[in-house]
């Protein structure tokens, strides 16, 4: 095309009797036409697709798509993965596992709001919480157990009216004793 313009150019100038008989302007004008591209050109536009995990969490786990970038900010917007689907009308789901997460979603929301909920008492309340504090107790108290079972006596005594104060009989501490096991140092 170029090379043409250049062609059309070398008659006009030809024609005129050169460059001093153009009017001001006609030559920028002229070598302008020649450089455009036409409006014509074909020009194609492709998606910016992406493979994404999103998270759900009616089904609690992430989900592997792939997502345009437009639609990933639409997500963010609608608040996440669910709400994006249940907000966005089936119209506008061009795939089928769009459509298929969406009923997947509606259904399992459907199912979550038919369950039954069951509310306590106040009273029942704190009686719960009573309990799960004295069964965390229970646990700290074995858990303390076994460790000094594994590892041997603490050192930390608690002094008793049997015992006769912090040390034993022997006046020696009971927790200073080496029958069990020594950890072992790893740069020793």
């Amino acid at each position: 095309m170029a090379f043409r313009s250049r062609e059309m150019m070398k008659k006009i100038l030809k024609k005129v009797g050169g460059e001093q008989n153009l009017a001001p302007g006609v030559k920028e004008a002229a070598e302008k036409i020649g450089g455009r591209i036409p409006k014509s050109t074909k020009r194609n536009w492709k998606p910016n697709v992406q493979e994404k995990r999103l998270f759900s969490y009616i089904l609690d786990r992430q989900v592997r798509v792939k997502v345009t970038t437009h639609a990933l900010r639409c997500i963010d917007k609608a608040g996440g993965l669910d709400e994006y689907l249940l907000k966005t009308p089936y119209h506008k789901m061009d795939t089928e596992m769009g459509l298929f997460w969406k009923t997947k979603i509606e259904k399992m929301y459907k199912d979550l709001g038919e369950m039954e909920v069951v509310f306590f008492s106040p009273e029942d309340e704190t009686n719960i919480e009573k309990q799960f504090k004295e069964l965390k107790l229970e646990k700290k108290a074995a858990r303390r157990e076994a460790r000094r079972k594994m590892y041997g006596s603490s050192g930390f005594k608690e002094e008793t009216a049997e015992d006769g104060g912090e040390f034993g009989e022997g006046g020696e501490d009971e927790g200073s004793r080496t029958d069990f096991h020594e950890p072992m140092v790893a740069n020793a």
